[in-house]
């Protein structure tokens, strides 16, 4: 008696599980039952993937040699449309901008980065630490307050005392949201929104403070026409010699028109693994424009503007008080 019972529970619970073609979890008035139902819903869906995955394992194990290959997984990465300016980096042409741009003196080791930090006007204390982790992070690397100048004058004096860059940091409601990085004394300027900021305190199983060794630099999937001149703008931030006794690693990673900053340090374990351990910060870049020359708003002349479509115009607008606000 109690096995038959077992099995009535048994099939009424597939009973409730298995729904009519016709019928939605959300024709279901009480929240508790409803939310009940989808649960089992979806434990019955995940039983049937399994035995189905289960099953197509055995069919290969089965057949040896003669299966089939298996599926490719659908990702966004391989599904977008091929970009026909990738360039290859052994390409004759390519090698020939790179030994003539404005960064050849940095990778001949002709010039050392020297980088001025600074804000928009009346910073609060979020960005002014924000700037301060990034000068720990960027060897050669020099904050300074705004105290309410033009970004127009700003850039005659850091040419005349030798720095090679101008960071700007913008923000909004106290958060920072837009970075200008200006290269001295010929351009190019590169204009990003900044989003997804996480300052060291704000992260979990953090590293100690990093050390004063110039790090690596890793660069990932810069492989466009536009991506390898922001990818060479980036590279020339740092010292082209780093210093492996500091185990520091600074990583650009860009995919799908994002690109993602993190701070690591390696941990050996024993001669075989090997380990990270993020340092922070970390956050998140997309190009909005890439200008020639050094900052100029209203009459400089761009290389590349991000696309402006109807649903993006208010984005256009405040792109562009957020630049007047810098001049």
């Amino acid at each position: 008696s109690s096995e038959e019972q077992e099995e009535k529970m048994e099939k009424s619970e597939q009973a409730a599980a298995a729904f009519p073609p016709s019928f939605s979890v959300s024709e279901i008035k009480n929240k508790q039952r409803r939310h009940l139902m989808f649960m089992k819903f979806k434990q019955e869906k995940r039983k049937q993937k399994l035995q189905l995955k289960k099953k197509k394992k055995k069919e290969r194990e089965a057949l040896g040699d003669k299966a089939p290959p298996k599926e490719v997984p659908k990702t966004i990465e391989n599904q977008r449309v091929y970009d026909e300016t990738t360039v290859n980096p052994e390409d004759e042409e390519v090698a020939f901008d790179e030994g003539t741009d404005e960064f050849c003196s940095y990778f001949n080791g002709l010039t050392n980065p020297k980088v001025l930090i600074t804000t928009s006007d009346r910073p609060r204390g979020r960005t002014v630490r924000f700037c301060e982790q990034l000068a720990t992070v960027i060897p050669n690397a020099y904050v300074y307050y705004r105290r309410g100048l033009a970004l127009k004058r700003v850039v005659p004096q850091c040419i005349a005392r030798n720095f090679t860059y101008v960071m700007v940091v913008n923000e909004d409601r106290k958060v920072p949201n837009g970075l200008v990085l200006c290269h001295l004394p010929d351009g190019p300027t590169a204009h990003f929104k900044v989003s997804s900021v996480r300052l060291r305190k704000e992260m979990k199983r953090r590293g100690k403070e990093p050390t004063e060794h110039s790090p690596e630099v890793i660069l990932n999937n810069f492989s466009t026409r536009l991506g390898h001149s922001i990818g060479r703008l980036f590279a020339a931030l740092f010292p082209q010699d780093p210093q492996f006794v500091g185990r520091q690693v600074a990583t650009f990673h860009n995919q799908r028109d994002f690109i993602f900053f993190r701070f690591h340090r390696y941990i050996f374990k024993n001669e075989k693994k090997v380990g990270i351990q993020e340092l922070g910060p970390r956050f998140t870049l997309k190009l909005r424009s890439l200008q020639k020359g050094t900052f100029d708003s209203k009459f400089g002349e761009y290389e590349w503007v991000l696309k402006v479509s109807l649903s993006a115009v208010t984005v256009f607008f405040k792109m562009q008080e957020e630049l007047c606000c810098l001049i």
